[in-house]
Parts: structure tokens; sequence; C-alpha cells
């Protein structure tokens, strides 16, 4: 991948909110250097508050939506992530709340789970200079006896996701009576993700003179109808429209044959600088399976979807904050809301079906002054859709090269190679130079030759004859075997319960089966955790990963001790153990006929109108009924039916 250095994001400046009409947000070189919190007219305890957290200058959607909320205006704010928003309505929103009145006065609804937890946590920031206030997230995938209990124990301020929100309405552990204060953030987002209804229901519980705030990335009609219903002449800011957002970001695009997308995938993250990065996919299906494929190939990686659960999630962000992770892939649902610093290199794995789409994901680097980079690959027939993207954002996407095998060599080699003088001081290398010497002269090789074998050696190169990605696509030529039309079809039939490739152990691996499957909710990261965090088993020798119904198959480099397979077993995934043993073939169930597990497709398809067994008396999907014998034998009841259907979904994934 060509390295090249993005631009600065540019900071926009800000000037006074117009009534009734859109505010632009102007250069950051126009803005008032003498702007402060000071001059926005916020209580005292607000700007001790805001001093203690360290913000020193208000951004400008801050400047422009703080004076015209505290005066009690409805605000519209067209706004990115990341433009300070939430200290723009969670501070007014603050100054409007009553501490002696232990009953909910705002309301905060936001798209996604990740979202209201930290806009819930920006609002309690803000809030500690203000005794006797409380702020509590609900949201969906969390046990509803905590959320409860604090909405008994009395709140001023609810942010949460709108289903949620309904649920606790409907037991009457929520009530809006009194709101004083709603907050609509990301509302483009939660009506594209179908809470249309919910949020129109929430509002219409809540008083008409309560004040309202609607934020949103951009302004389809569905988001004007919300306004011209729920509010009342409201103040209309916008910032950081959608051409500078992305100007802060490199763009580029490879085009690459959709199989060839994971080995393409993994030379880009080998050889990029960027502390950490998200790749994006549009299914959980993908995510899973572009995940596990990445840690197979030694990245350490996971993947987080709309299902995964929320304990599960919030530990997978806290390793891409803290540094532990260095690759997420995601879907556009599960990344709604992420907010890290340290991410300076998007991957579209496919194109974004919708521009807006792109620049929402792209939105996740370059951010907070940082630098960074987007790449999209790209099918060839994929051009169209690259053109509204281009047209959308108004900008240019180069074209980038895939690294090769040799660049990541190359890459490996030259980080390796400077932390050489930092090794060298620290000293204790006697051993090595005896050990050395000794074998120099036993071997009569020359010193240059001994470290280029050991540089090889070092960056994972084996040489000729070993298992390389050398004839993986680079983006040098594209015949007419690599148009991945049919590729993609192929791939977009992934689904649980549909056709997947038998799983067949890569030599040097051992195949294990664990007692977790679909049915359990076992997912890759989980059971990758599981394993190398129990059974002290490094990352990058956990192979393949397939999930079943009701098991798991996991192939791990060599092999594992008595000892480690006691610990890993013992481990739990989904709340049941995994009970690992090494894999003896497939489990013939009782009364039917054997799955075969040879290296090829145990179903093949029947002209498109499902999965046929190899050979002349299989099953296969005619259309009409779900199952039926070959060569007129009988009909199965429903019962064994569903019994097939499920054995085709534990044996093919």
């Amino acid at each position: 991948m060509t390295d090249v250095a993005p631009a600065h994001e540019p900071t926009d400046g800000a000037s006074a909110p117009a009534d009734d009409a859109t505010v632009e947000a102007a250069p950051a070189d126009s803005a008032p250097a003498e702007t402060s919190f000071d001059d926005l007219g916020l209580s005292a305890p607000l700007r001790r508050a805001v001093a203690d957290l360290g913000f020193e200058r208000p951004s400008p959607i801050q400047v422009q939506t703080i004076p015209a909320l505290l005066s009690g205006r409805d605000v519209i704010g067209v706004a990115q992530t990341g433009t300070g928003k939430t200290a723009a309505f969670g501070l007014p929103l603050l100054s409007a709340m009553d501490p002696a009145q232990k009953s909910v006065q705002a309301i905060v609804l936001t798209p996604t789970r990740e979202l209201a937890m930290q806009v819930a946590d920006a609002i309690t920031s803000f809030a500690t200079a203000i005794d006797g206030l409380d702020v509590v997230a609900v949201y969906g995938g969390s046990p509803y006896g905590p959320q409860e209990k604090a909405l008994r124990r009395g709140v001023q301020v609810v942010v949460g996701t709108p289903g949620r929100v309904m649920d606790h309405m409907r037991r009457n552990t929520l009530r809006l009576d009194g709101v004083r204060f709603a907050v609509l953030d990301e509302a483009d987002e939660m009506l594209r993700m179908g809470f249309a209804e919910d949020v129109e229901e929430i509002l219409s519980h809540s008083p008409a003179t309560r004040q309202v705030a609607l934020f949103s990335a951009t302004m389809p009609p569905a988001i004007q109808r919300v306004a011209s219903e729920h509010m009342d002449d409201p103040v209309r800011v916008s910032v950081s429209p959608q051409s500078s957002t992305v100007k802060s970001v490199h763009q580029s695009y490879a085009v690459v044959p959709f199989r060839h997308r994971t080995g393409a995938l993994a030379r880009v993250l080998a050889t990029t600088d960027a502390e950490a990065a998200i790749v994006f996919v549009r299914t959980r299906a993908a995510a899973e399976e572009v995940g596990s494929e990445l840690v197979a190939r030694g990245l350490v990686a996971s993947s987080i979807s709309g299902d995964v659960p929320q304990k599960e999630r919030e530990k997978i962000v806290e390793r891409l904050r803290d540094g532990s992770l260095k690759v997420l892939v995601a879907t556009d649902v599960a990344a709604r809301g992420l907010d890290v610093d340290k991410i300076g290199l998007v991957v579209n794995f496919d194109v974004p079906r919708e521009p807006e789409a792109y620049v929402h994901r792209i939105g996740r680097t370059g951010r907070a002054g940082r630098t960074g980079q987007a790449i999209t690959f790209i099918g060839t027939h994929e051009r169209r859709n690259l053109r509204a993207i281009e047209k959308a954002t108004r900008q240019t996407l180069e074209e980038a090269h895939v690294p090769s095998p040799r660049d990541v060599s190359k890459h490996r080699l030259r980080s390796l190679l400077g932390k050489a003088p930092e090794r060298l001081e620290r000293g204790r290398l006697d051993l090595y130079r005896e050990l050395i010497a000794e074998f120099l002269a036993e071997k009569e090789m020359e010193p240059t030759d001994l470290a280029v074998a050991l540089a090889a050696m070092g960056v994972g190169d084996d040489g000729p004859g070993t298992v390389t990605e050398e004839e993986e696509f680079t983006g040098a030529t594209l015949t007419g075997r690599d148009n991945d039309r049919g590729d993609r079809r192929g791939r977009d039939r992934h689904r649980d319960g549909e056709s997947r490739p038998a799983p067949r152990t890569e030599a040097g691996y051992t195949a294990y089966r664990i007692g977790v499957g679909h049915t359990h909710g076992a997912r890759p990261p989980g059971i990758v955790g599981a394993i190398t965090g129990e059974g002290n088993v490094n990352g990058k020798d956990v192979g393949k990963i397939s999930i079943f119904g009701n098991f798991s198959l996991v192939e791990i480099r060599g092999g594992l001790t008595g000892e480690q397979l006691s610990a890993i077993g013992s481990a739990r995934v989904g709340g049941r153990e995994l009970r690992i043993a090494e894999d003896t073939g497939p489990r013939r169930p009782s009364g039917d006929r054997p799955f075969r597990r040879d290296g090829e497709r145990p179903f093949r398809r029947d002209n498109d109108r499902g999965f046929k067994r190899d050979g002349d008396h299989g099953f296969k999907r005619d259309g009409a009924k779900p199952w039926r014998r070959e060569g007129g034998g009988s009909r199965f009841d429903s019962k064994r039916r569903a019994g097939s259907n499920r054995r085709h979904e534990d044996h093919d994934g």
C-alpha cells in the first residue's frame, strides 16, 4: 500500500446562532481567538466542570449551539460524530435540571448501546460539580434489574436506545411526563435502523413544552418531518459538512476480486503504521468470518456485530482503546458511536451501498487532529459505486496497489531493524556473540549470510516451497477468471444455515472439537479468547474456526498438552463449558446416514434450487417440500425434515 501523508483535519470556527436560519461554520483562522466557555453563559458549576476536564476552547458547534439552548430555543444540529456535539447539548441540558427533584427531567435517545454509554459517561462527567444529579443509561442486551433499580431510586437524566426506553415505559418503570429537555442524537441513524415509530411514541409521551435538540449527520425528509412535528421554531446549526469531514482522511481504493480480499486485507494491515484499524463489512456473518481468518493469519484481531453480548462488546472496545487489540472487524451498526482516537486506518472490505455510509465509516479515523487513511476494496463491476462516493464527497479517490508478500517482508524487516540499536544499548548480548561466533566458525559461514537468514526467519519468510501468499492477488493484473461477480454471489450466500466449505485440517495443525456452537451463541472472538486466555496459547497458533449448530472445530498449530486441554475445557463461552477434545471425525446421528468430511463439500448446489448430496441418491430441496429423496423415495414427516435441516446446518456451518 502506498504510503501517503493525509491532510490534517481542518478546524471549523464559529459564529453566533441566527434565528430560523442554517448557520455554516467558518474556517478556523476566522474564528474569534478569545472565545471561551466563560463567554457562552454557562453556570459557575458547569464552567468548573469543563475546566476540570481540561477543555480550553469550545468547538464550533458548541459556540453556536450552547447559547441557543440556554436561551430556551429548540436546535437542529447537522454535525458529524467527533465535532463535540455531546457537550453542545449536554451542558445546556444540565443547566435545565433541578437536582432536588428526583424524577426524569431529560431524555436522550441514541441509535446504539455504545453511543448511549458514551453519552451517559460524558454527561456524568459534566455533572460532577452538581450535587444530587444522577444519570442512567438504558439499552438492550443488558439486564433490566439494575436499570429498573436506578430508575426507582430516582434519576434526572436518562440516556438510552429507543427500544429499551419503550420497554421501560411499558413496564411503568419510566415516566416522561416531567421531561423538560429531549435530545435525538444521530437521528438519521435511528430512523434508518427502524426506530421511527418508537421515537414518535417517546416524544408524544413527553410534555409539549419540553425543549428539543436534534443532531444528525444528514437531513433526509424523514428527519425534517420529525423536526416540523415535534420542534418549535428551531435554530438550525451546521458544522463540518461532509466535504470538510472527509478531507481529513486520505482516501484510496483498490480493485480486488472478492476471493482474494482476505489475503489482500491481511497484507494491507501488515504494512500499516496505524496504531489500530477498523475493517468494515456488510453482515454479521462476514464480520465473524473475516475476523477469524485474520486471527488465523497471526493478526491481533477481533470482530463485533449487532448481536455480540454487551459485556463482550465493551471488553473488545476497551482492548481497542488500550492498544491490546490492533484490528476490529465491524458492521456499520456495531461501529456507530465508537470513538477511539487511535484508529489510523479504515478498510472497507465491501463498497458501502450508500455514500453516506461511506462517510460515516471513514469518519472513524482522522479524528482529534490526527491523520487517517481509508482504503476501499472494489470489484471490477463496482466502479459506478465508486463514482457515486466521489460525487457525494467531492473528492477523487486515489488508486492504490495492494502490498505484495515482498512488501510485507520489507515492512517487517524495517520495523525489526529499527529496534536493533535500542536492543544493543540495553546490553546483555555476550551469550549471543559467543554462540554466533562458534556457529560461524563451525559452519564456515559468512556473517552477512547468517544475518540475512536470521532476518528472513525473523519476519516469517521460510523460503521457496513453503505455504505463502505469493500466488495471491496484488492488483497487478486482472483476468477474466478474476472477475468477482461469481465470487460475490457465492460469498453473499454465506449465512448461518447455508453452504460453506467443509473443514479440512491444515498441515501442521491439530483439529479439536469443542462443545459450543451457534445455538449457544458461540462466536470466534469468544472462542479465541478462551483458548488463548485459559490455555496459554499464542493467538498466532489458533487456526481455522468452524462453528456448527451444537459444536465447533478449532485448529491449533502443533497441539495441546493435557494440562492445556484441562484448563481450556473448563473455560466457558456463552455460559457453557468448552469440553475440548481432539476431533476424531464426524459424529453419526442415531438412525441417520453418516456425514462425509473428505476435504470436499458434503453438499453441492443443484441448479440454484438448494443443496444436493454428492452421489446418485442424496437429498435435494425442490422448492415444494423442504426435503425429498431423489428417485421417488418416501417423504420425511415434518419432524424428520426439521432434524434434517438442523443436521445440514450443523455440518455446513
